[in-house]
């Protein structure tokens, strides 16, 4: 059975959960939805909670909705740059980001037009930093429902829905400081817990799904 997944930005640690224990579909295909996770990213720094969040360009109001794989990113704004100084300064205290820093650098060293393009590159970096076969299943129609072969799991790209899990706490840069703050972004697990980050994810509970 394949769980369908949307692509992100860097996803959270609970969408890398069932990429790291589900068979993955990607959902390539309907309109782009605004305050979701297909264009932000949390992360943990000094002062707590903090959004990254990627400049996209918009249509006019007579040009309809964006469909997700048409979505243009802005890089007028030198938002490559500033994200990566911020990721510097939250985690290069952390103990794994010398250990990943090469790979995650490259995402900001080259421009990129097309956020879904772009979102998939940061996945497949991330597999690939875990030792993990990037799922390569897309959607070529939008469904409302799924069928009766597949697990819906696309609400999880949604920023304003938290699902009820006691994650187990780990280490973080500033943690003595603003406590542990859970779900974030998987480049804050990757940072902290390096080599842990598979075992991690793997124990999970993702009981919800089949609920």
């Amino acid at each position: 059975m394949k769980t369908l997944l949307h692509p992100g930005y860097f996803l959270n640690i609970l969408n890398f959960a069932v990429i790291a224990q589900r068979a993955i579909t990607w959902e390539v295909s309907g309109n782009y939805q605004k305050q979701s996770f297909r264009n932000r990213t949390n992360i943990a720094n000094d002062r707590g909670f903090h959004t990254l969040s990627i400049p996209i360009k918009h249509n006019g109001k007579n040009k309809g909705r964006n469909t997700y794989d048409s979505v243009k990113i802005d890089n007028k704004y030198a938002w490559q740059r500033q994200h990566w100084r911020t990721l510097q300064t939250a985690y290069r205290t952390s103990p794994f980001f010398e250990y990943y820093e090469d790979e995650i650098s490259t995402l900001y060293d080259q421009e990129y037009d097309n956020l879904l393009d772009f979102n998939l590159k940061t996945i497949e970096v991330i597999c690939d930093c875990l030792q993990l076969d990037i799922p390569k299943e897309k959607t070529t129609i939008y469904h409302k429902e799924v069928t009766t072969n597949q697990t819906d799991a696309r609400y999880l790209i949604s920023a304003k829905k938290e699902i009820a899990i006691n994650y187990k706490p780990y280490v973080q840069v500033f943690g003595d400081r603003n406590g542990f703050i859970p779900n974030l972004s998987i480049l804050d697990l990757l940072f902290n817990e390096g080599t842990n980050t598979l075992t991690y994810l793997q124990n999970i509970p993702l009981d919800f799904l089949d609920a």
